[in-house]
């Protein structure tokens, strides 16, 4: 098939890539020439394990291009995919749609036959309604089916994800549309991925919906952990507990500094605007996001207090600053509230990670960035442990005892056991144990 992707950012950029090692033939557009001409020399503008292996493959097989010209690329496609970013809106939350209805109206100025649009942004429930209303708005007699079909990838596993996915989502209104969502994702039938056909609108709302309850799991889990620092109970053993009763599940139950992302902080934000416009308030929700909101600065609050109270003039080390491990994502990371809590408190950040430094630069000002985690640690009054890279789980504590100034180590992530850190000599703070 020829499947046109608009927007070669994360989401089009990993679904572009896969469709084509599918064997479809793919075009990826973009407005930024400069990212275009990137891709096309194999230079990978965002860290995803496999992405760039997967680009070059099939863009040297001829299944996948880039450019910059819409116009060109929707003439003869089968499916377009919308792919551009939707932030929050400033001032409201609402997620900012300008992109795809821009995208929308220059896609139906180009189209020369049929084809499905279909939208892999996330977008509010009636987007596509909306998109339906502008295309022909643009060109009244154009042929065309708007589908709504939700991206469900986790950064850092994001291939696995797309090739071997729990679900595939597709909301159609008409048969034609779902004929051909049906071939674009026939590739995926051997690995017998359930595809749920629904309506457009339900679709839409499944995606809020999933990233809205995974984020109260963690909410959720992350306020359980507090009360079992006030009884002496162990948060790891209670996830394991209830996590092996299959109604709950044990994944998204790891206590930590809260969530952060791309995703889960503005579709949550999102959820909440609409369903206070369509006067269905969701209250859990709303619990949830400000909850998180506090937990981040709550655990700069934390690794003060494990300095004595005070980490004026002192200087920490922050092991892990993406909100996540294996993504250069730093939206919206722990890291950004904590380090700068620490330094409102007068203390001097040093930090790494091993992917997110540059990105890091552009949120996070007057911090020293390390060469190593070791280079990072050396002379800190306290380290903690934000982001659980791998590169972190396995340290040489008795070497990080010896270059740090004072032997604090404050493991957000619950990556170490205790005994084996205390055993060292440090004093050591977790999430959630006694």
């Amino acid at each position: 098939m020829r499947i046109v992707m608009v927007g070669s950012g994360y989401v089009g950029l990993v679904s572009g890539a896969c469709f084509a090692d599918f064997g479809h033939s793919v075009t990826c557009v973009d407005k930024d020439a400069g990212k275009i001409e990137a891709l096309k020399e194999g230079r990978i503008p965002i860290y995803e394990p496999g992405l760039a292996d997967l680009v070059v493959k099939n863009a040297k097989d001829g299944r996948l291009v880039f450019t910059t010209d819409l116009a060109a690329a929707v003439v003869g496609a089968e499916a377009i995919f919308i792919a551009v970013g939707t932030p929050s809106r400033r001032g409201d939350g609402h997620a900012d749609l300008s992109y795809v209805f821009d995208a929308a109206r220059e896609i139906a100025r180009s189209m020369a036959g049929y084809a499905v649009v279909v939208t892999k942004s996330t977008v509010p429930v009636g987007t596509g309604d909306e998109i339906e209303r502008v295309m022909k708005e643009e060109r009244p007699e154009i042929d065309v089916s708007v589908a709504s079909n939700p991206e469900f990838l986790r950064e850092g596993a994001a291939i696995q994800d797309f090739k071997r996915p729990d679900r595939i989502v597709v909301g159609c209104e008409d048969e034609r549309a779902k004929e051909v969502m049906a071939e674009v994702y026939r590739p995926l039938y051997l690995n017998q991925a359930p595809l749920l056909f629904t309506a457009r609108r339900t679709s839409e709302l499944i995606k809020y919906a999933a990233n809205a309850f995974l984020a109260t799991k963690i909410g959720f889990i992350n306020e359980i952990a507090d009360l079992c620092e006030a009884t002496g109970a162990n948060v790891q053993e209670v996830a394991r507990g209830i996590g092996l009763d299959n109604r709950i599940g044990a994944k998204f139950l790891h206590a930590g500094p809260g969530y952060g992302g791309s995703c889960f902080p503005k579709d949550t934000l999102a959820l909440i605007r609409t369903a206070n416009d369509y006067a269905a308030p969701l209250s859990i929700v709303e619990a949830v996001v400000t909850s998180n909101d506090k937990r981040k600065r709550a655990m700069a609050r934390r690794l003060i207090n494990a300095c004595g109270g005070d980490v004026r003039g002192k200087t920490i080390a922050i092991l892990g600053l993406t909100f996540k491990p294996n993504t250069d994502d730093m939206r919206e990371a722990p890291s950004i509230a904590i380090i700068q809590a620490l330094q409102d408190a007068g203390a001097k950040v040093r930090a790494y990670d091993p992917e997110g430094m540059e990105q890091a630069k552009a949120v996070l000002t007057e911090v020293d960035y390390a060469a190593n985690a070791y280079a990072c640690v050396t002379g800190a009054d306290a380290v903690c442990l934000v982001t659980e890279w791998d590169e972190f789980r396995a340290l040489d504590l008795d070497r990080v005892r010896a270059l740090v100034a004072a032997p604090v180590l404050v493991d957000l992530r619950n990556v170490y056991r205790q005994e084996e850190v205390r055993r060292r000599g440090f004093t050591y703070v977790s999430v959630g144990r006694p």
